[in-house]
């Protein structure tokens, strides 16, 4: 590669694509600023290494910015490099890698400088939801580079020497890094959820290289499937244990055990992320209440919506739909969070959830696998809202409350024999799976231990589903 053959940022290229598959492009772009002595400084690939190759045979275009030149900072023709990379990934139709290294704005070009960033932005935004678009960040990533991985669809952060920020935490009032580091990536993917995946580098490039197969090469590619080697008809034995923790449950009805999770750090009262289904990769939507670790039970949350759980959803369902990916929800939820931080964004992300499932066109598929009480059991993905197929597991519980506390409602005043006896009888008629199914809204109960054979044949009779809406722009939630 050019003049940074030993650099990092060639390395993290030899170490993400195939063996010797990389095809350097623009190797002998220079700077073409002379302000402030740059005419002095010498500038190989201008900071960034720009080319293509493959990953398990899947064509991938790759930036890598190299810290050894300029601090790989942004100037005019490091961003034209981009830029071009960008142009010929969209004629193609192939997914655009960025591996971010980077002291940000180069000041000695200014406005140049500010221009390229902007032209960058504008075709990552043409970009998005034609091509998948991957950044990961082992060096710095501040200031208006920041906005880069945010517009892309998953972003990857070294866990010790990342750093990514719009101010640093040391501009931020009243903070100092020794205090709150917000520019780590512990902060960025757990309380921001800025960050899908954090690791050591080789470990994250491994990543990459497995999200890559899992994704569409763009909008119009149905070849995101392979050759199924595990029994379609297998059986979940233990599948009703975990109900709690659904991550367990979707690693154990994909195919070979594979369960990708996205945003595993951030907002885990919900999952997303990535199964092979027959082949077939399926976008997962699940709510969680359990959260179990090498070492038995971790953590526990209450089974319903939050502001944060919403918005992880909403944003994860608009990628698969934006590229044809079929969505699975696995439903256990009660209500809404009920508390004052929350109620200040609850509508707004509850809205966006329920817009992304009823917006979707993809095959969607709901597993109800435990309660599924009120309105929130409505937004995740019911019948209601579209759904194409529901199936429940034959313990599961659908309708608009708890039956003790529908009971209480009804008959207020009345003592606690009556309250349990009607209680019963809300459960039987109001509450159970079987008069939800009787009135349609459960296409068929399932034994838990049946789900992957009832998924993965709900999934192959909606593989050719078609389904228009009305003619519009674009929607506004």
């Amino acid at each position: 590669m050019s003049s940074t053959v030993q650099s990092s940022a060639s390395n993290r290229i030899n170490a993400l694509l195939d063996e010797n598959s990389f095809v350097e492009i623009g190797a002998k772009i220079t700077a073409r600023a002379t302000d402030f002595d740059m005419k002095n400084s010498e500038t190989p690939a201008d900071g960034v290494i720009t080319g293509y190759g493959v990953i398990d045979g899947n064509l991938v275009y790759v930036y890598s910015q190299n810290a050894s030149v300029l601090g790989g900072s942004v100037g005019e023709m490091h961003a034209k490099k981009i830029v071009r990379l960008y142009e010929l990934a969209m004629k193609v139709g192939a997914p655009v890698i960025g591996l971010v290294d980077c002291a940000g704005l180069r000041l000695q070009e200014a406005t140049d400088a500010l221009n390229g960033f902007g032209e960058i932005y504008l075709k990552q935004t043409l970009a998005s939801g034609v091509i998948p678009q991957i950044t990961a960040i082992f060096g710095n990533c501040g200031g208006g580079l920041a906005v880069m991985p945010a517009i892309t669809d998953f972003t990857f952060m070294e866990e010790k020497n990342a750093r990514l920020f719009v101010n640093t935490p040391n501009a931020l009032a009243g903070n100092n890094v020794s205090k709150c580091d917000t520019a780590s990536a512990k902060f960025q993917s757990e309380t921001c959820g800025n960050v899908d995946f954090v690791a050591e580098e080789s470990t994250l490039l491994a990543q990459i290289r497995e999200l890559v197969k899992m994704l569409p090469a763009n909008n119009e590619d149905d070849m995101s499937y392979e050759v199924c080697s595990d029994d379609l008809n297998r059986v979940c034995s233990d599948l009703a244990n975990c109900a709690g923790d659904t991550s367990i449950l979707l690693s154990k009805i994909a195919d070979d055990n594979n369960f990708l999770e996205t945003k595993a750090m951030y907002a885990k009262e919900m999952v997303t992320g990535f199964v092979k289904l027959n082949g077939v990769t399926v976008g997962c939507v699940a709510n969680r209440s359990e959260v179990y670790g090498e070492e038995g039970l971790e953590a526990s949350y209450p089974s319903v919506l939050t502001p944060s759980g919403c918005e992880k959803a909403a944003e994860f369902i608009q990628f698969c739909d934006a590229f044809s990916i079929p969505v699975l929800s696995v439903t256990n939820v009660t209500g809404f969070s009920a508390e004052v931080e929350a109620e200040k964004s609850m509508a707004k992300a509850a809205a966006k959830l329920t817009y992304a499932f009823a917006n979707a066109t993809v095959p969607k598929v709901n597993v109800i696998v435990g309660n599924a009480f009120g309105s929130a059991y409505v937004t995740m993905n019911s019948k209601a809202i579209g759904a194409d197929i529901v199936y429940a597991w034959d313990n599961a519980k659908i309708g608009m409350m708890d039956s003790k506390l529908a009971a209480k409602i009804m008959y207020e005043g009345e003592g606690n024999d009556v309250i349990q006896a009607k209680a019963t009888e809300y459960d039987a008629l109001q509450n159970s799976v079987e008069s939800a199914a009787n009135r349609g809204y459960v296409d068929t109960i399932i034994d838990a231990a049946d789900t992957r054979k009832y998924v993965i044949g709900a999934f192959e009779m909606l593989f050719t589903k078609r389904e228009d809406r009305p003619g519009k722009k674009h929607g506004t939630v």
